[in-house]
């Protein structure tokens, strides 16, 4: 593994280089990014869907299937996941006008999490949605859809907690690049259809694990 020192001081500089801008134009279309493991968490599947605004409706999906070759560390996850899903990208024969990625945005010790180090890297605007807390201070949503309560870091607001399906857990929303703590809210709302997750998210998730569970059954040894 590579030391985490080096790894941080990454992380700060690429920080340094997050924009919080508005969006220049409506979506045309929206793209999710989920990775999935194997049982084992030996290998991983990278999914990106990209579906039309404001239909929904799917436009193209791509995979990347890898092995694992960085452990799971708190607040590095994207040292373990972002090769696979740059991959995947790259294979999209258009890139979405927003991306909602499985995970932190700035919302996150140095301010880099998946979401925001994705999008410097790719220089697309992205939205993180995570279904648990990293960092922050907040007080708790009301139980109906669509609450929203701010999320604070060192006094600093980095995102929203927000209760996308009554009576269920919030997630975790921050913006990435190249979209501001508004738009974050907004695009996560407006995308939801009454599951807990963004539609997206939801496809990319639902389209990795088919995809992690297709393999296992023609390569069980491969994909235990």
């Amino acid at each position: 593994m590579r030391d985490l020192e080096t790894l941080k001081r990454q992380q700060e500089a690429l920080a340094r280089r997050v924009r919080l801008e508005p969006l220049p134009h409506e979506p045309e279309t929206i793209g999710g990014a989920d990775v999935s493991y194997s049982r084992s968490l030996r290998r991983l599947v990278a999914s990106v869907v990209v579906l039309r605004w404001p239909s929904l409706e799917p436009v193209e999906e791509a995979f990347v299937e890898a092995p694992v070759t960085f452990p799971y560390v708190p607040t590095f996850l994207s040292f373990r996941e972002l090769p696979a899903l740059l991959q995947a990208l790259e294979r999209l024969k258009r890139r979405p006008d927003l991306l909602l990625v499985d995970g932190q945005g700035i919302a996150h010790p140095r301010r880099l999490g998946i979401a925001a180090h994705l999008g410097v890297v790719a220089d697309l605007p992205t939205i993180g949605v995570a279904k648990h807390r990293l960092v922050g201070e907040y007080e708790e949503p009301a139980p109906e859809a669509g609450s929203a309560t701010p999320l604070y870091l060192e006094g600093e607001q980095v995102g929203w907690v927000v209760r996308t399906r009554t009576g269920v857990k919030p997630v975790f929303v921050s913006p990435g690049h190249r979209v501001t703590l508004a738009d974050s809210l907004r695009w996560v709302l407006a995308t939801c259809r009454g599951y807990r997750l963004p539609e997206p998210i939801r496809r990319a998730d639902h389209r990795s694990r088919m995809r992690v569970r297709k393999r296992r059954e023609a390569d069980p040894e491969l994909w235990r």
